[in-house]
C-alpha cells in the first residue's frame, strides 16, 4: 500500500487526492470539507479519534489535516495511525494551542507541517502541497500578546480551570490571572 522514499511517496500521491480532515469544530470543517472539495481533493470527515482511526483502518488517506486536541482524544494518535498504515501520507497538524514540544513531536510522527489556528484553506492547500523548501512565513502571524494568551489558556486548561494552580505553574499573582481571564482575546 505504501510506497518507501520520498521522492516514490511523492509520485504516488499525485493521482491519488484523497483527503482525511479531523476537526471537532463542525462549523470549521464542513468549510474546509468544502474548500478542499473545490480545489480537487476526494475529502473524508471525523469528528474525533475513533471515527479518525477506523477511517484510515478502512482506507488510509493520500493528505490529511488533522486538529491537534479533539473532544476523545490527542490528534497525533490519528497521524500514527496514518503513518502506520501508509508511510507516504502527506500530514498537516493544526492547532489553537501551539507549542514547540507538540510540534517536535507532531513532525516526528511523520506530520510535513504545524499550523496554528486559525488558519485558512489557502495555507492549508499550500502546505499540503508544497514539494522542496518550506514555504514562506505567514503574511499575518499571531500577535505576541495573542501568543501568550494562547499560552495560558492552554495551562488554564490542563489546570481544569482552576485559577489558582495555573498561577502558581505560570508564576503569576492570582489576582493578574483573573484579570487577564476576564478580558477577551487579543487579535
Amino acid at each position: 500500500m505504501a510506497e518507501d522514499g520520498d521522492d516514490a511517496g511523492a509520485e504516488a500521491l499525485g493521482a491519488d487526492r484523497s483527503l482525511l480532515i479531523v476537526e471537532d469544530d463542525k462549523p470549521f470543517l464542513t468549510r474546509l470539507a468544502r474548500a478542499m472539495e473545490g480545489r480537487g481533493f476526494a475529502v473524508e470527515t471525523a469528528e474525533g479519534v475513533e471515527e479518525a482511526v477506523a477511517k484510515v483502518k478502512a482506507a488510509a488517506p493520500a493528505y490529511a489535516v488533522v486538529d491537534m486536541r479533539l473532544g476523545d482524544g490527542n490528534g497525533l494518535d490519528v497521524v500514527a495511525a496514518i503513518r502506520e498504515r501508509r508511510s507516504n501520507a502527506r500530514m498537516i497538524v493544526l492547532t489553537g494551542y501551539g507549542n514547540i514540544a507538540t510540534a517536535v513531536t507532531a513532525v516526528k510522527l511523520g506530520a510535513v507541517d504545524y499550523l496554528a489556528k486559525p488558519a485558512d484553506a489557502d495555507e492549508i492547500f499550500a502546505a499540503l502541497t508544497h514539494q522542496g523548501e518550506r514555504p514562506a512565513p505567514p503574511e499575518n502571524p499571531m500577535s505576541a500578546d495573542r501568543v501568550r494568551w494562547e499560552h495560558i489558556q492552554r495551562v488554564y486548561e490542563s489546570c481544569d480551570r482552576n485559577v489558582s494552580e495555573t498561577a502558581r505553574r505560570l508564576n503569576m499573582h492570582r489576582r493578574t490571572l483573573q484579570r487577564i481571564l476576564a478580558k477577551r482575546a487579543p487579535r
